[in-house]
């Protein structure tokens, strides 16, 4: 509980600080208050339409409101820093007492709450709400808006975007209340979605002028390539003409013209032979030498020829008739 009291007590001496400031600085145009705690002291940040009224000639008046702060609010060195404000139209605590103070020279609440939404919808505002709430035309209090543009009343995008500043102006009748909202002009809601285009194509470049000398050789290659094409598909169709020489297998005996195959054997297919030149007349072999092909091909599986006796060699016959010659 004492840490909370703290807090409660730290807070409550921050709003008596902005209520003292706005008085005191009404004249200049009070903006906003910011307090900083730093370990060399605090830090003041006062936000006003005209820092000189605030500063003072030779830097007396910040030099007053300096030590009230420190005396009266118990702040540790505390120094005053004023900063200007950009643009006092969308500031919602300055527009605020603007209409306010109109209020109080005799401006109708309508005509006033009317041109403050239109000064601040015209410096560049997402929107705007006004609340005036009083005795406004009568002894009953009654309250009129005015709204104009995108207000949030809820939610973090209430938070973040909407700047609220509330004034009072006091009449005859009683005091009126002014409460004015004002939405950031660079706020961007959650909702907001930016759909980005597809990059244009491409334009076609006109093609360059080409010379009639270019033109020419460039013909003269096509033709050539042409040419070229229509040739090599002629050989390759000549070369498919020609018939494929069939391979003989090893250990094979071609048969005479005339000879009787043997049964069982398989029938041979005709093949289309090409004619060759004849050869020269060779010397003659002598017959007993000589191989008879229609002999070897006139033996079959079933009868075997019979065995040939051997004949006896020339050179042992010699010797042995001559023995018996001598013998006799």
């Amino acid at each position: 509980m004492a840490s909370e009291r703290k807090f409660v007590t730290e807070n409550i001496r921050r709003v008596l600080l902005k209520e003292y400031l706005m008085r005191k600085v009404g004249r200049a145009g009070f903006g906003g208050l910011d307090v900083q705690r730093t370990p060399m002291g605090t830090r003041v940040t006062l936000i006003t339409e005209r820092p000189g009224l605030v500063i003072g000639r030779r830097g007396e008046a910040i030099k007053s409101l300096t030590r009230a702060i420190e005396e009266d609010f118990n702040f540790s060195n505390p120094q005053i820093e004023v900063q200007e404000v950009e643009n006092a139209n969308l500031n919602a605590q300055i527009m605020a007492e603007k209409l306010a103070n109109a209020l109080e020279r005799g401006w109708h609440f309508r005509r006033a709450g009317h041109s403050t939404v239109r000064r601040i919808m015209e410096s560049g505002a997402r929107g705007c709400q006004v609340i005036i709430a009083g005795k406004l035309t009568g002894q009953r209090h009654r309250t009129e808006k005015f709204k104009q543009g995108h207000i949030k009343y809820c939610g973090h995008a209430k938070l973040l975007f909407m700047q609220q500043g509330f004034a009072a102006a006091k009449l005859k009748p009683g005091i009126i209340g002014v409460t004015v909202q004002i939405m950031d002009p660079n706020a961007r809601l959650p909702d907001e979605i930016n759909i980005i285009p597809p990059p244009p194509e491409p334009t076609p470049q006109p093609a360059a002028p080409v010379s009639p000398a270019v033109s020419e050789k460039a013909e003269e290659k096509k033709a050539e390539q042409a040419v070229d094409e229509l040739r090599k598909a002629a050989e390759h169709e000549v070369k498919a003409k020609r018939p494929r020489a069939v391979k003989k297998k090893e250990g094979e005996v071609p048969a005479p013209a005339g000879a009787p195959q043997a049964p069982g054997a398989p029938v041979e297919e005709k093949k289309v032979v090409r004619k060759r030149k004849k050869k020269e007349p060779t010397e003659q072999k002598p017959a007993g030498e000589a191989i008879q092909p229609a002999q070897v091909q006139a033996i079959t599986a079933q009868e075997a020829a019979p065995p040939l006796a051997e004949a006896p060699k020339p050179e042992e016959k010699k010797p042995e008739q001559k023995d018996e010659k001598t013998e006799g």
